[in-house]
């Protein structure tokens, strides 16, 4: 079973923000974001430091993928 840390988290729903900042006046996340920030916020209350990626909604698991997608892609590209 694959765990994601609060950091994880964390850093995947900052990634969003900056490819799709908050808009309009209500300042809305982005579907990314917002997808993530219902386990991220659960995990602050219940004091959890990481969670089964397995009790994710399809499109928190789907958001969290494409950052770790694009996380590996960064991190594979030659300097």
């Amino acid at each position: 079973m694959l765990f994601l840390s609060i950091q994880e988290i964390e850093a995947a729903i900052n990634y969003w923000r900056s490819q799709s900042p908050a808009k309009g006046d209500e300042f809305s996340l982005c579907v990314e974001a917002s997808s993530l920030a219902k386990p991220y916020a659960m995990m602050i209350v219940q004091g959890s430091q990481r969670i089964p990626m397995d009790l994710l909604d399809a499109s928190a698991k789907s958001a969290i993928q494409k950052y770790l997608t694009q996380l590996n892609i960064k991190n594979t590209e030659p300097t």
